[in-house]
């Protein structure tokens, strides 16, 4: 009998072991399922409840539970849970009582990085009321397009973003919008203040009954952009590279949400006797890429790092919950089962999937690089995009591996390897990354278009050594009996794009190429970049400080690869 028992205990303490060496992620990949089965299960009778359980509701708990616990950290300036859930119910009773809103309605938020923000953003939802988030970069027909997408009646603004205001204001006074400072006053004919009013208001808490109406399916926010949201919170109007670890002493912070072009600028910094010296133990992003990544943890400590892919709009995401370095996530056996998603061939000439001679999409081996796609269904939904329809038909894809099913189309190409880890590879057709914002081609393209020696535009990105994503470049071809005007363009540009978003480079060439379905032609451009050595054509380089374009030559294409030309 006792053999029996010992071959027993033996088999029960050797099994994980043997798992571990046939399978080394095993354990982990069944943790990190079963963590998200019960996520689901939670959300799920989340949205049974009614009221239905929101984030708003865990707020409200937290602010009942830790009154006192610092919330927002802004500067010198510390917000509690209850100084919080305070303000922003005299938000709520302003807009409600002085602005006439109601649950089910819009309003558009246009600030930068302040307490104003979130407060505002808490009031809206005790109101039952959405929040668009509009990029405080962008401007005039950029900003009004954002702005006209969510359907908003009000705007909410800073007034430190007066003249941008001031420029779009005639085209949202004939649409009947109501404008606010985020202010006691304002200089603007035409703009009301807001602050003033909700001082007047009752810090009371807001009766449920505003919100009654609220679902699971009520939109909350419309998102231009990429944000977070956490507990107690730290924020800083820009992220500066060298004061960020200075922050992070002063503040106690122990958790970071990064880009990757942020880590990189922090790897840049100069060194310091004192990097290592921080709480930080977590830091969760994306778009990092491995050298740094290596670089990060060697020089600033064993941060936990945690890379993901996901976004706004889609329906699939990657957590790397193994953090394995230069991985988003993993294929993980148990997650699939539920939820259907394949990398296909792609063909980024002609910008559309690779078909076979059935009209199928074909999945592409381990190895090799492919466009991730994933099943629409009711566990996996996409809802698409406020104010455009034809924007979420376009990122549909039909009849994928059968007659009738439908998929929702990333946008991105990733590579699974042998091991099962996603990693991420490029963007394809008409959007790309710099400095961590998305730049949509065609919305450069149609404000370059506008200028008047401008016949033809074909933007796109290209990459730059030692940077992140890419950068904007086009390919002009000039009117007949025009000549370039660098200093008009640079003024154009400037008037109507962000910084992120402005080409630094320009090649003229006499013609542009399209394909067979009329598109432009990107590949080859994107491969040749911007080398005066190589391109033929005329080149130009954005200058700042010159306010110009002007004639790109060796010695600037130097200075940008030896990173002494700052981009």
């Amino acid at each position: 009998m006792l053999p029996v028992i010992y071959a027993v205990l033996a088999g029960v303490l050797l099994l994980p072991l043997l798992v571990n060496l046939c399978s080394p992620y095993f354990f982990q990949d069944v943790s990190y399922f079963l963590r998200l089965a019960r996520m689901a299960r939670q959300v799920r009778s989340y949205g049974q409840r009614r009221p239905v359980r929101t984030i708003l509701h865990a707020f409200l708990e937290r602010a009942h539970q830790s009154p006192h616990k610092p919330f927002l950290i802004f500067r010198d300036q510390t917000l509690s849970y209850v100084q919080v859930d305070r303000r922003s119910n005299q938000v709520a009773r302003a807009l409600r009582d002085r602005l006439g809103l109601r649950q089910g309605e819009c309003v558009a938020i246009f600030l930068g990085n302040e307490p104003a923000y979130v407060w505002l953003w808490l009031g809206l939802a005790k109101l039952g009321c959405a929040m668009a988030c509009l990029n405080c970069n962008i401007r005039g027909k950029s900003l009004l397009h954002c702005f006209q997408c969510c359907g908003a009646k009000v705007l909410l603004a800073s007034p430190e973003l007066q003249e941008a205001v001031e420029e779009v204001l005639p085209s949202l006074k004939k649409d009947g919008v109501a404008i606010y400072y985020v202010s006691r006053s304002s200089n603007t004919d035409g703009v009301d203040s807001f602050l003033d009013k909700v001082d007047e208001m009752s810090t009371e808490s807001i009766p449920e009954s505003w919100r009654s109406e609220v679902t699971f399916s009520t939109p909350a926010l419309y998102i231009y952009t990429s944000g977070t949201t956490g507990a107690t919170v730290v924020l800083r109007s820009k992220f500066s590279a060298s004061q960020f670890w200075d922050d992070c002493r002063k503040y106690n912070v122990t958790v970071i949400q990064y880009i990757g072009e942020l880590l990189r600028y922090l790897c840049n910094s100069p060194q310091k006797p004192n990097d290592r010296d921080h709480k930080v133990r977590m830091a969760l992003g994306n778009g990092l890429r491995g050298d740094v990544w290596r670089e990060f943890i060697k020089r600033f400590g064993d941060i936990h790092i945690y890379e993901f892919y996901a976004s706004t709009e889609g329906n699939i995401g990657f957590m790397n919950y193994t953090r394995k370095v230069g991985a988003v996530g993993r294929v993980n056996y148990l997650l699939r089962k539920v939820i259907t998603y394949e990398l296909i061939k792609y063909d980024v000439e002609k910008d559309e999937p690779v078909r076979d001679g059935n009209g199928y999409c074909i999945k592409v081996p381990k190895g090799e690089v492919g466009l991730l796609v994933c099943r629409i269904t009711q566990l996996t939904p996409f809802s698409g995009y406020a104010g455009g329809k034809s924007q979420t038909e376009k990122k549909k894809l039909r009849d994928v591996f059968k007659k009738g099913d439908l998929y929702f189309n990333s946008g991105d190409l990733l590579m699974m390897d042998h091991e099962n880890f996603i990693y991420f590879h490029d963007r394809v057709g008409d959007t790309f990354r710099w400095k961590g914002e998305n730049v949509a081609t065609t919305e450069v393209a149609d404000i370059v278009g506008l200028v008047d020696f401008v016949q033809e535009v074909n933007v796109y990105g290209v990459s730059v050594p030692g940077h992140e994503g890419r950068i904007g470049m086009a390919s002009i071809k000039m009117k007949e009996d025009h000549e370039f005007d660098g200093r008009k363009l640079f003024k154009h540009v400037a008037d109507y794009l962000p910084n992120y978003a402005r080409p630094r480079f320009l090649r003229i060439q006499d013609t542009i190429e399209i394909t067979g379905t009329f598109k432009h032609r990107k590949v080859t451009l994107m491969e040749e970049g911007f080398n005066p050595a190589v391109i033929k054509d005329a080149l130009y380089f954005l200058d700042d400080k010159a306010e110009m374009y002007v004639p790109m030559t060796k010695h600037i294409y130097n200075a940008i690869n030896d990173k002494t030309l700052k981009l």
